[in-house]
């Protein structure tokens, strides 16, 4: 990126203070509140498919491995664009990135409808013909977070990172329940196809209001310090070291964790509504569909506080990150367990919203793990662990959509998913780390 440009984005006050390198109280403000409901958007468009299948189910006669096939497709895309979203976006800027991938997965949702109906004159290509666009809308998702981590990592200092990281990522949560219970009372009345130009209208308008009102406030700074020093204060004209990351047992560490605990959360978030619906199917949808979110705010809320206190008590952060995360795996592990041995409704669901809920530590600990890992390259890294986890979570999904069909049996989903997580929790309690590599 020429170096004329990326002044743009990059304030640096005061040559002498390198804490004005970072956001100000009203920046951090502004980008905060803007990344948030970018993050909301972001999941609330990802979920609107999860929660009308059922209704397109019935509609379309459609099968279990029909529909395990187009949830998974998502990922097919997601997954691809990792490593290179956290590279442009550290290289050129991840405000740019996060804006045109925007555009692109808004309005794929809100034409999602008509890409039904049109794949239903073609009867032969019509699951490919559906795929091909939500292979494109994972594409452009996969660009958000990761550029999200790049924009955080060079604008805030590093007493701030996780907290403010941690905070976007619950996002996430409230952006499914907007879907949950806005897009269930639309499913209701209107139908599916409401669901889909709704939400995604919405979440075009959010695109604009990133570039008319975000970006453009940070286009108009006055910015004063040399070529050199701006360089050595930024870091992004350096290439990615992808040979000292890639031989770092610590990364691989991050990336298999990841790659464990996105099965579970991707495979979840994708079947959850068809599950309660299966299993309890005269029981109010917006609950299943709202409860779980909410708890996920929740959680954030206490890893958070258990976090900054642990920290403030001089624990050591890679024993903090351990616990956190351990907690995790843990309480996903014994509600599973749980689901699979009742058929009461109120208990079922209160153990789902546990499951769901404890992403949040997930969120304060193995999320922020690569801005500890490498902070100039944060995005990089990001976007590395982040394509190993979705590439888990892909066939986590399409995997259950097979074993459902072939077998009917839930159980048989959810145990595969808590041997996953234990594994993952083994690696990281023995080898998980927030030293600094790079």
């Amino acid at each position: 990126m020429l170096l004329e440009n990326k002044l743009r984005y990059t304030l640096i006050r005061n040559p002498d203070d390198e804490s004005q390198c970072h956001w100000n109280r009203s920046e951090k403000r502004r980008w905060f509140f803007t990344l948030f409901f970018g993050t909301c958007m972001l999941y609330s468009t990802r979920t609107t498919l999860p929660l009308v299948i059922p209704s397109l189910v019935a509609e379309k006669n459609w099968s279990k491995s029909y529909s395990g096939t187009l949830l998974s497709s998502f990922f097919w895309g997601y997954t691809t664009t990792q490593i290179a979203a956290g590279y442009l976006s550290d290289k050129f800027g991840g405000e740019r990135v996060i804006f045109i991938a925007s555009l692109f997965w808004s309005i794929i949702t809100m034409a999602m409808p008509n890409i039904i109906e049109i794949s239903s004159y073609f009867p032969s290509f019509s699951l490919a013909f559906i795929v091909f666009f939500r292979v494109v809308h994972g594409l452009s998702q996969g660009f958000h977070f990761a550029s999200m981590v790049s924009v955080t990592s060079n604008n805030l200092s590093v007493t701030d990172r996780t907290n403010f990281f941690s905070l976007l990522t619950s996002g996430a949560a409230l952006g499914t329940l907007i879907t949950g219970c806005f897009g269930t009372f639309i499913l209701d009345y209107f139908g599916w196809t409401f669901v889909f130009q709704v939400i995604g209208f919405i979440a075009l308008s959010w695109s604009l209001l990133l570039r008319y009102y975000t970006m453009s406030n940070g286009r108009q700074r006055i910015i004063n310090i040399s070529s050199e020093l701006c360089i050595k204060n930024c870091g992004q004209n350096e290439e990615v070291p992808w040979l000292q990351i890639l031989r770092s047992g610590r990364v691989w560490t991050c990336i298999v964790t990841q790659a464990c605990e996105m099965n579970c959360f991707l495979t979840l978030l994708s079947w959850l509504p068809t599950y309660f619906n299966e299993n309890f199917p005269y029981k109010k949808s917006y609950l299943v569909n709202m409860l779980p979110w909410v708890s996920v705010l929740f959680f954030t809320i206490v890893a958070k506080s258990l976090t900054d206190r642990l920290i403030a008590q001089k624990f050591k952060l890679t024993n903090v990150r351990k616990l956190v995360q351990s907690i995790c795996f843990i309480a996903q592990n014994l509600s599973l367990l749980i689901v699979m041995n009742t058929k009461n409704f109120t208990l079922a669901l209160t153990s789902m919203c546990i499951c769901i809920g404890v992403l949040g530590f997930h969120n304060s600990s193995l999320m922020v793990n690569p801005q500890d890992l490498s902070p100039s390259y944060s995005g990089s890294v990001f976007g590395l662990m982040n394509t190993f986890g979705s590439t888990c979570g892909f066939l986590g999904t399409y995997l259950a959509g097979h074993i459902l069909e072939l077998t009917q049996n839930w159980n048989a989903v959810f145990n595969i998913i808590i041997f996953i997580n234990s594994i993952g929790l083994l690696i990281f309690s023995a080898f998980g780390s927030a030293e600094a590599i790079t």
